[in-house]
């Protein structure tokens, strides 16, 4: 299997960070340098560490960073954390101006993601899809299937896919389940709108997380190696063998992309630690 880690574990997302004008190159470089350095052969990257609003990042400012990623022997894998930045952005609200400018947004990474090399926009934003009480879920999804067939009008074209994914009840309230997320996937119809699992978010689930693979046979693109506890993989309690033997099973042959939510104790321990205990149970 082929591993990749998030490039917002050495920039921990929420940690106060000096204006900076134009593209972060060289703090992505050091990046991709560690990243490597970890044994790592592919690069998650979150938009908003690259330049401080992503509206603003080119696609000549992209396809530097891919060979800056290429440079240090990795794979740019994609994108994720897609509507941290710029702020106003949502999935499923009524306001039609904030949907478009949120498809708008979403169209203009899937150029970014291709000018970078990658092939996968991991679709979480928790807050940025959650439903008000006075939503119906049905007009909801709704207006959540038309962002997303606009996406994928946009970025499917490119061989990028966007990848839907499952989050836990206490971030959102919608899209909380890999069924529940399938069945939106079923409805957007068109072949660039996949799922992603999660093992963090699949913990939340009444299912088992082998169980939930299986269902999801050639329905995935993507998967997040991690644990509820926020750490890496192989850092709580989650037995890996049988997740592994449930990705052997349904051919799974994509990344395992190490992504973390507690950063201690630091970024270059985080990264061996995970790798060294992913390739200890998929050898």
């Amino acid at each position: 299997m082929k591993f990749a880690i998030c490039n917002e574990t050495w920039q921990q997302p929420g940690a106060p960070r000096p204006p900076h004008t134009g593209l972060r190159a060289d703090e992505f470089a050091r990046t991709c340098e560690a990243i490597a350095a970890a044994g790592y052969t592919g690069v998650e990257v979150a938009p908003f560490t690259l330049i401080d609003d992503p509206r603003d990042l080119t696609e000549a400012d992209a396809a530097r960073c891919g060979a800056i990623a290429r440079a240090a022997g990795l794979e740019v894998v994609g994108l994720h954390w897609l509507l941290v930045q710029p702020p106003g952005l949502h999935l499923t609200t009524p306001d039609d101006a904030v949907r478009q400018a949120t498809a708008g947004f979403a169209c203009h990474l899937a150029r970014v993601c291709a000018a970078m090399g990658g092939s996968i926009m991991v679709w979480g934003s928790p807050k940025q899809r959650s439903l008000e009480p006075d939503w119906t879920y049905g007009d909801a999804a709704a207006r959540a299937v038309d962002v997303f067939r606009t996406v994928c009008e946009t970025a499917g074209p490119l061989g990028v896919q966007l990848a839907l994914e499952p989050l836990g009840r206490k971030e959102t309230n919608f899209l909380t389940t890999a069924a529940e997320t399938r069945r939106l996937i079923e409805q957007v119809d068109h072949p660039a709108c996949r799922l992603h699992l999660d093992v963090k978010a699949m913990s939340d689930e009444a299912t088992p997380i082998p169980d939930i693979i299986r269902a999801a046979r050639g329905q995935f693109v993507h998967f997040h190696a991690n644990d509820p506890n926020l750490r890496g993989p192989g850092m709580g309690e989650v037995r890996y063998e049988p997740i592994v033997a449930a990705l052997r099973e349904v051919g799974y042959d994509g990344w395992l992309s190490v992504e973390v939510f507690d950063y201690s104790p630091d970024a270059d321990t985080i990264a061996r630690e995970s790798l060294r205990f992913l390739q200890s149970v998929t050898v």
